[in-house]
This record gives C-alpha cells, structure tokens and sequence, in this order.
C-alpha cells in the first residue's frame, strides 16, 4: 500500500513539474536568454501602454472638438425640418361656357404664356357675333336716317313749313338713333370679346397639373379644367420663436429637398411672418379660458431660392425641405 501511495504521489510531483516547465519561455543555455525575454516583456508591456494611452488621449481630443464645434455651429444655425415648398398656382376656368371642342394640353405638360390649352365650341358666338353686326348695321341705317330727317326738319322750320314741335320730335328721333348706334357697338364688342374666350390660353408659363376635362365635356363659367403651376417657388419655414431670436431678412440659407438627398440649394431669408401661425388658424387658441399650458408657437419664415432652377429636378409646392439658416 505504501509503496503505490509513493508511486502515486512521485506521479502528481512530476506532474506538478512539467507543468511549470511548460509556462516557463525558452531559457536556452543561461540565465542571459531569461533575462533578455524579462527585458523584452517589459519593453513590450510599456509600449502597449504607451499606445493605450495615445489612443485615450485621441478619443478626448475629437470629443472635446466635436463638442466644441457643434456649439459652434448651433449658435451660428437654425435649423427645422416643419418646412416646405409654396408656390402659385393658376386655376384655369373659362369665361364663356359651351363644349369642350379640343384638348390641346395633358397633365404634368410644361407651357408657354399664351398657349392655347382648351377649345371651346364657338359656332354659338359666331352666330351671335353674326347678329349683333347685322343689328349694328340696321343701327347705322337707322341713325342716317334720324340725321336726314333733323337736317330737313332745321331747314323746314326756317320757311314755315313746319311747326316746333315736329322739329324736336325729329332731333329725338336723331339722338335716340344715335344712343343706340354706341349700345349696339357696344353688343359687338362683347361678341368678339365672348368669341375670343373660347380658346382658353395659359397666363403664364408653367407645368399643367389636375386637368379634369376632356372632348365633349359641358363646361360652366368658373368651372375649374385645370391647373398651372409656374416656376416661381419659395419655401416656407415653420421656426419655433426661440429660433427666431438672431435671425432676420437677408441672411443666407441652405436647403435640402427630401425628394433629392445630396442636392443643397441655396437661398436666403425674405421675410417673417408678423404673427405665430395658430393666431391664423380656423380655431385660434384662447388661452383666457380654462387652465393654460405654454407651447412653445411657430412661426412662418419665407425663404427664397438663389439658384436657378434645376429642369432635372424639379420642384412643386408641397414638397418637404429642410432649411438652414446662418443667423448672425
């Protein structure tokens, strides 16, 4: 027993000792070879701790200057994305009502001014215009008529051959011959006037948008046909009225259009609006009534593009931007 007891612990004591062999680094022939490699973790140990702490010092460097520029850069911006673009639009509606006899235009079509966009019937103006000549014509006679008659009455009246009162009758029949020679003119000219609207022309040049007509449709005075949307766009900026506190008209501005990512226009601040934008809302608040919560309001700043613009991206009201503005 005792000798498998010696045998067994002989066993875990050279165990024990080519473990510790195995975590020793080679040592060579001498003592130089372990102090070289003492010498060599040391030197490893203090250069990883040197790049440990350059690291360090990198990271509090970029954070102190990343705090410190975007200090820099909210004092000097404001910024919103509650932005977007506005523009006129021309609601397109004739003046005389009939068929729709052409449809010369479709949607998203890009027009000049003047541009003939919807033919109108105009066989029922040309009879009226027709008539209201003959009328004018019938007019004219009549009138040269009325003259004669007064000139003859003026020399009658000299010999006697009649009395006052046919004179004065006659001079009325003139001057009433002559008042409706300028009423019936008058009926011509609106004549042409209603014949011309029948081709309904763009005011201006620009985009077609929301046609809703088409050949053969009825279509009433003020009916609405379509839409042209010039290229005259600015943007408008709901800022809180904290952000307004430097800024004013004339400071320059950039602008991004989500539809357009990586693109920035260039523009610059035309005007404030004198007043939050709830104050002109259907239902202003009345904070006199009930318990009052502050909001903070916002308010509307027009901002106007210095570029020109882009035909390979084009913009329309409603589009949503993001403005900045460098107050000063």
């Amino acid at each position: 027993m005792e000798s498998t007891e010696q045998r067994e612990h002989q066993k875990r004591e050279d165990q024990r000792a080519s473990q510790g062999q195995s975590d020793q680094r080679p040592s060579g022939n001498g003592n130089g070879v372990v102090e070289a490699w003492s010498r060599y973790r040391r030197r490893h140990k203090r250069s990883s701790r040197s790049w440990v702490r350059a690291a360090a010092v990198f990271v509090v460097l970029a954070l102190v200057a990343a705090s410190v520029w975007y200090y820099l850069h909210a004092r000097a911006y404001e910024s919103t994305d509650d932005a977007f673009i506005a523009g006129r639009i021309e609601q397109i509606s004739p003046k005389v009502a009939g068929h729709a006899l052409r449809i010369l235009v479709d949607d998203n079509q890009q027009v000049a001014a003047g541009a003939l966009l919807v033919q109108i019937d105009p066989r029922d103006y040309e009879a009226r215009l027709a008539q209201a000549r003959a009328n004018l014509a019938a007019g004219e006679a009549q009138a040269a008529q009325a003259r004669l008659d007064a000139a003859r009455a003026q020399m009658l009246i000299r010999s006697g051959g009649i009395s006052r009162q046919q004179l004065d009758a006659a001079l009325a029949t003139f001057r009433t011959a002559t008042a409706q020679i300028a009423q019936l003119q008058a009926s011509v000219h609106q004549a042409e006037l209603d014949l011309a609207s029948t081709q309904v022309t763009a005011p201006t040049p620009g985009r077609v948008t929301q046609k809703n007509v088409e050949v053969g449709d009825y279509i009433q005075v003020g009916q609405t046909m379509l839409a042209i949307v010039p290229r005259d766009f600015w943007v408008v900026a709901n800022f809180k009225e904290t952000q307004l506190t430097r800024m004013h008209p004339g400071e320059p501005a950039t602008i991004t259009v989500d539809a357009y990512p990586g693109r920035v226009w260039k523009g610059h601040v035309d005007s404030i609006q004198s007043g939050a934008g709830a104050a002109f809302s259907l239902l202003p608040p009345e904070n006199a009534t009930g318990n009052y919560v502050k909001v903070v309001q916002r308010v509307p700043v027009k901002i106007v593009f210095d570029d020109p613009p882009d035909p390979a991206r084009p913009l329309g009201p409603g589009m949503s931007v993001v403005p900045t503005v460098k107050v000063g």
